[in-house]
């Protein structure tokens, strides 16, 4: 099975079902295939094929799904993109995934004119909300055609390339085939048994694999209604559940603490809330039960990695909660507690987590070597240390690869350590975690200063800020005199 006979199914399934709600907007399964079908012969006319890349730079609204889907039915990669990303990394981004176009908002226009001179391929740019009177996109929305331009995919056909931070300082483009994202459209189905009754919060970003799983892939697969969120204070968010009556949630543990702490919480009625997913980082399981009282609403937590599309292992309606555990598999993967040497090691012993399923990814684009160091015969080495007990239940442990996760998001030192060891004044750096309540983790810089050099802590966040999204800028900086082994 593919992404297209996915989206061809429930436009047939819950034709008249509200399948998005956004701002103003409230978009049926049938209207929403069709605005796909449009984009899709849109970008075909502009000389898009089969295999081709298509750069997304999209917040949560509908045009995302659209121009994803459409990619699909081209038989075109997908290249989701973070909205907060540089000129300096846009421009790595789109040169390294031989980009053929990039689709973004007008408020992005300017980062591509920028770079668009140093780019090989990446000329074409799409803007969706392009404030003129018969925008292309606009008019193709409008125009159609309609019906499906039927390329034909194969399960093992690539579909989607999103970028993770490699170890080395340079993002590698995981490539998750058609068969890998299907084997995750029925989670939300079997593992939190949501039916097209209930209506979803879509508020982890969508270029973030957790997020396109949960909140777009997932629910086309079950007719659910999602409620499309951009940006949103505390008080918008429980008003949105209070008058959408939505059922369910899939966020990061952030915002489940701040809904937690949020002292406004008692003027809304959120009794429609029947289940809450997280994921992306660890929640503090202290906080669990806590917040299940207050609310009166379970909490599942998973696991799982971009190159596992991304879904690794999951709590269960109806089974025990074991605290601090991410739950058992998923169906259709296998997981493992291993040793150095790739032995699997006995239970309640601490070793790397390995997976191997439909969901493993195909590899890292233009890179075998990267691509031979975390798959072998078949298993995904994910670089999480943990044990597993004797009901299969896995605890996390700590990590075999520097990196730090922030309300969700990967950073890898070595990339901020590349930028920060580029300004005149740093001689050398460090980057490390610091625990955080609502964030997990937060990023770190310790640096040693050049001799005779002054320099604040606010002057290196600036020149952070030019080169690296927000999330990898760090919130605190120490200077040392030598950095400790």
């Amino acid at each position: 099975m593919n992404l297209v006979r996915l989206i061809e199914d429930a436009a047939q399934n819950f034709a008249q079902k509200i399948a998005l709600i956004s701002e103003n907007q409230r978009i049926n399964y049938n209207q929403l295939n069709c605005s796909v079908n449009a984009v899709a012969h849109f970008l075909k006319r502009l000389g898009l094929a089969k295999g081709d890349k298509v750069a997304l730079m999209l917040p949560n609204i509908p045009e995302f799904v659209y121009c994803y889907f459409a990619a699909a039915k081209l038989g075109a990669v997908a290249v989701p993109l973070n909205t907060t990303a540089t000129a300096h990394e846009l421009s790595y981004l789109l040169e390294n995934s031989d980009a053929k176009v990039l689709i973004t908002m007008e408020s992005a226009r300017k980062k591509h004119e920028e770079i668009k001179d140093k780019l090989s391929f990446c000329k074409n740019l799409i803007i969706v909300d392009e404030n003129i009177q018969n925008s292309p996109f606009k008019k193709a929305l409008l125009e159609g055609p309609f019906e499906n331009p039927a390329t034909a995919i194969d399960p093992e056909d690539p579909a989607v390339m999103v970028y993770t931070s490699g170890l080395t300082g340079k993002p590698l483009g995981a490539v998750l085939t058609h068969g890998n994202l299907y084997s995750q459209s029925d989670l939300i189905v079997s593992l939190i048994q949501r039916t097209s009754a209930d209506k979803g919060l879509s508020l982890i970003p969508l270029f973030h694999t957790f997020g396109a799983t949960a909140n777009m892939i997932a629910i086309l697969r079950c007719g659910c209604s999602v409620v499309m969120i951009n940006t949103f204070s505390m008080d918008s968010l429980f008003s949105i559940i209070e008058k959408e009556k939505i059922t369910y949630i899939c966020a990061v543990p952030r915002l489940y603490l701040g809904m937690m702490f949020f002292e406004g919480v008692a003027k809304y009625d959120v009794s429609s809330l029947n289940v809450c997913v997280t994921g992306g980082s660890t929640m503090p399981a202290e906080f669990i039960p806590t917040f299940e009282k207050q609310f009166g609403v379970k909490i599942l937590e998973g696991y799982g990695l971009t190159e596992a599309a991304p879904v690794c292992s999951f709590t269960r309606r109806g089974m025990a909660q074991k605290p601090g555990s991410i739950g058992t598999a998923i169906p259709d993967a296998l997981i493992k507690i291993v040793d150095e040497n790739g032995r699997e090691l006995p239970r309640e012993e601490i070793g790397e987590l390995i997976v191997r399923g439909k969901n493993v990814m195909k590899g890292y684009y233009k890179d075998d070597a990267a691509t031979a160091s975390v798959i072998k015969d078949g298993w995904l080495y994910t670089g999480d240390l943990g044990k597993m007990d004797q009901d299969d239940y896995i605890f996390l442990t700590g990590r075999k690869k520097r990196m730090i996760i922030t309300s969700g998001f990967n950073v890898y030192p070595r990339e901020v350590e590349n930028v920060l060891n580029q300004h005149p004044a740093v001689l050398a750096s460090r980057i490390v975690s610091k625990a955080d309540l609502m964030r997990g983790e937060i990023v770190k810089a310790e640096i040693v200063k050049r001799d005779g050099v002054s320099v604040t802590d606010k002057e290196i966040m600036k020149h952070c800020r030019i080169y690296l999204s927000p999330y990898k800028v760090p919130r605190e900086v120490e200077f040392v005199t030598k950095l400790e082994d």
